[in-house]
């Protein structure tokens, strides 16, 4: 792709998002994720690929639908209380429609169906973006109407930890597998969204900084599945050694950065009363373990001698930057001391 024309995508990308987060009308914060959608669809698009090309579809579709509910919802609601504001979300219905809406662009259980398909036909540079940088927007959203319908996000939260779990167990393709875990991730922060705004965004950068590690990763050792990680160590020996903590910090396993959230969300939802919420998402974190051990289990466990069924990849010079990759691996690795202070910065 032309580096003028990519610069102006990534630009509006950011412009969409900043819109959003800065509007408390309901019409701006549309227009900011619409904008955020267009200029997300080239990036899909640009492999000229068929799977891209569906990818790009389902993805557009979606978010087409997503959008048109949110428009209907607000105006119901400016219809029922003569209000545009977001923070004025008083009637149940519209307020109902608008979470499930973001709930869809997002890709929460049980309308998270398009998720899997659209990664696991993208890239990793543009899976990447569309793992993290999108979530930010409906997010900002998600936390401005948290207040009015407690139950329906319990509801979405604990069937999201419950289908990312579930979903990634019997998969081989590395995208899919971080698609699930992905929506279980989001099940989390939706749980405790209500009771602890800045817990949501805690959990929020953690699983940014963690999804940003495996998918340089991947990107990096040139991999899309598990069978072909396995065999990383005769091209990449150090950061097949660090892999399997990255993948363990995302499934939550202390002393690494993601037990965090997970921690204190168990803690703040036992504060809440909630004891049997807490343990279904605590249960349903181990189906989410299992697939990240079996990927660990696949880089250290099948090294040489053992015999193999594939051959190993060629040691070549790769000229891709590991500096970032670095960077946020260590913070995927080594945050958890920080957890008070991290937490101080965000509480208000």
């Amino acid at each position: 792709m032309n580096p003028y024309i990519l610069a102006i995508l990534i630009f509006t990308l950011g412009l969409g998002t900043t819109m959003t987060f800065a509007s408390s009308h309901w019409l701006l914060a549309w227009m900011g994720l619409e904008i955020n959608t267009m200029a997300i669809i080239p990036l899909m698009a640009q492999q000229h690929h068929p799977r891209s090309v569906e990818a790009t579809t389902k993805y557009f579709l979606t978010q087409a639908t997503a959008a048109a509910m949110i428009l209907f919802a607000s105006a119901t609601n400016a219809w029922l209380s003569g209000e545009w504001e977001i923070q004025h979300m008083n009637h149940p219905m519209p307020t109902t429609m608008v979470t499930m809406a973001l709930a869809l662009k997002i890709g929460l259980a049980p309308i998270h169906f398009w998720l899997p398909e659209v990664l696991q036909g993208l890239d990793l540079t543009t899976g990447l973006i569309l793992s993290t940088w999108q979530k930010l927007a409906p997010f900002a959203l998600l936390l401005q109407i948290t207040s009015t319908n407690p139950n329906l996000l319990i509801m979405l939260g604990l069937l999201s930890t419950l289908v990312g779990g579930w979903g990634g167990l019997n998969q081989t393709q590395l995208r899919k597998l971080l698609a699930y875990s992905s929506i279980a991730h989001l099940g989390w922060m939706i749980l405790v969204m209500q009771f602890s705004p800045q817990l949501t965004i805690l959990a929020l950068l953690t699983y940014m900084t963690m999804t940003f590690s495996a998918f340089m990763l991947m990107k990096i050792n040139n991999t899309t599945n598990i069978r072909s990680m396995s065999m990383t160590w005769a091209k990449n020996p150090a950061l097949t050694m660090l892999a399997p903590l990255i993948m363990l910090s995302l499934g939550g396993l202390p002393p690494l950065t993601g037990f965090s959230p997970k921690w204190l969300i168990l803690q703040e939802l036992t504060k809440q009363e909630l004891p049997m919420t807490a343990t279904i998402a605590a249960l349903t974190a181990l189906l989410s373990l299992y697939f990240y051990l079996r990927i660990s289990y696949a880089l250290t466990l099948t090294i040489s001698p053992n015999t193999q069924v594939n051959s190993s990849s060629w040691r070549l010079m790769t000229n891709q930057t590991s500096i970032p990759l670095s960077i946020t691996t260590t913070m995927t690795l080594m945050l958890l001391p920080m957890t008070p202070t991290m937490l101080s910065m965000l509480t208000p």
